[in-house]
């Protein structure tokens, strides 16, 4: 999934990038955890469901990035992605359908980097250009 990091003076920018709406929540998801972990040391052995609604596309994809760090505390687990996620509309509000995957948190396993509070508003853009969506946001860290 492509993302690149964008500069910012006290937190981490993040942009996606995918054919699809599914494909860039998906590389969204992956940017923000790999700012928190070494993926690698992370496997797919458990899933966690994650449903979101909101009034349009950026949003979502902050409540989408905001439940994943909220299901990975209260759960106690290290998440690895989203798999299986769906995005729709629906008399006007987007809804979001999908796994997370990863296992339980260890410490001894999970390569640890940076704490990520949350996903903001800031800085949030989204966009269709050449076929490719593209969200951007700020990850408060």
């Amino acid at each position: 999934m492509p993302y690149t990091y964008l500069e910012h003076l006290a937190d981490v920018g993040i942009m996606s990038t995918g054919a699809t709406l599914e494909e860039v929540f998906e590389s969204g998801a992956e940017a923000m955890l790999n700012v928190m972990f070494d993926l690698d040391t992370i496997e797919y052995k458990s899933e966690t469901p994650i449903t979101c609604e909101a009034e349009n596309i950026e949003m979502l994809f902050i409540e989408v990035l905001n439940e994943i760090l909220s299901r990975q505390d209260i759960e106690g687990i290290a998440i690895k992605g989203l798999k299986r996620g769906k995005v729709e509309e629906r008399d006007g509000i987007y809804h979001f359908r999908g796994a997370a995957g990863g296992e339980p948190f260890n410490e001894e396993k999970h390569s640890v980097k940076t704490e990520v509070k949350a996903a903001t508003y800031a800085g949030l853009e989204y966009r269709v250009e050449k076929g490719q969506h593209i969200l951007r946001c700020i990850l408060d860290v």
